[in-house]
């Protein structure tokens, strides 16, 4: 568990493109101990220009206050590739619970997919193509930035910068529009997203209102409120696995929000034949393996199939025990 950390450290990442490789070295070292000793973190510097993040949520509030049937017409069970609307009550956890929110997913939006891989092929959008047009150039945008961040990791682990590279060919990467209503009347310990770590690489988020807390290494929950500009980056399963706990996956949740809410969470992956497994660099006699291996999108596609509803008839032929034992929701 991270250490008794009270905030998040906050990382300019402008360095990561430097032509200087001290200047690259030194910006992944201050990611490295960010990702060791808290798994959490906020970066800065990144050069995303902030009318990507107004388009964004201009288009999520006018996509979600439309009429039900309206957003139903792009349900996600409609979808060849997980993509669409999410309503309230369709993702139900282990313990039978179901978050106060909705929500809507894009992924890579792949026509020419062969249908080979689950959660892959084109996007099911709504008949809006400003929407279609804002959630595109976002997602195109930080899924550039995730790249950034995967060289700065691997430096960060002593690997070379491109390290990453080859499994990034076409990855198995999610963006969410998620929308938590404020609801007056909702009892104290309604929350809009249990306690859980990401399945992925890692994420980056922003947000509109505080309700993120993340988990300290002394039980207490600290709060992680939106900085102006910033991304929150938390370390996911799959990086913890791959460093074989050397960076740590830590446990946040979403609590009953005091204000209408929208978060947008783009969860960084590898491309979905990418076997994830703790790396050699990272296992010694002293520190053995502790990680089982696996497929990157098989474990995602079987962590969804436990949680979404129309999925639900999978169940069956899908594995039912999550790879690391910890997740419970998103």
């Amino acid at each position: 568990m991270p250490k008794d950390f009270q905030a998040l450290p906050v990382v300019d990442i402008s360095g990561l493109s430097s032509g200087d490789p001290a200047a690259r070295q030194a910006c992944a070292e201050a990611l490295g101990r960010a990702a060791r000793e808290v798994g959490f973190l906020y970066v800065t510097g990144h050069g995303l220009a902030e009318a990507l993040f107004d388009d964004l949520l201009g288009q999520a509030k006018r996509f979600f206050a439309r009429p039900m049937a309206d957003k139903m017409a792009c349900y996600i069970g409609g979808s060849v590739n997980h993509s669409g609307y999410v309503p309230e009550g369709e993702e139900v956890f282990a313990d039978g619970k179901i978050d106060r929110k909705e929500a809507f997913d894009v992924g890579q939006d792949r026509p020419d997919a062969d249908g080979s891989e689950p959660m892959t092929g084109p996007n099911l959008w709504p008949d809006d193509p400003a929407f279609k047009a804002a959630a595109s150039a976002y997602y195109a945008a930080v899924a550039g930035l995730a790249r950034r961040l995967f060289g700065g990791f691997a430096l960060a682990l002593g690997l070379p910068q491109d390290h990453f590279e080859p499994h990034l060919t076409a990855p198995s990467a999610q963006l969410r529009l998620i929308h938590y209503p404020f609801d007056a009347d909702a009892p104290p310990d309604q929350q809009g997203i249990g306690a859980h770590t990401d399945y992925e690489f890692f994420t980056l988020l922003r947000g509109t209102a505080p309700g993120l807390e993340v988990l300290n290494g002394e039980g207490a929950w600290i709060d992680a409120p939106p900085v102006a500009g910033a991304f929150v980056v938390n370390i996911g399963d799959m990086l913890e696995a791959w460093t074989n706990g050397v960076f740590t996956a830590t446990t946040h949740r979403v609590r009953r929000v005091a204000e209408e809410r929208y978060s947008f969470p783009y969860f960084a992956a590898c491309d979905y034949a990418t076997v994830v497994e703790p790396q050699a660099a990272f296992v010694t006699p002293e520190r053995p393996a502790r990680y089982p291996r696996l497929v990157s999108g098989d474990h995602l596609f079987a962590q969804t199939v436990k949680t979404f509803q129309y999925l639900k008839p999978l169940r069956e032929t899908v594995g039912q025990t999550a790879a690391f034992g910890r997740v419970e929701g998103r």
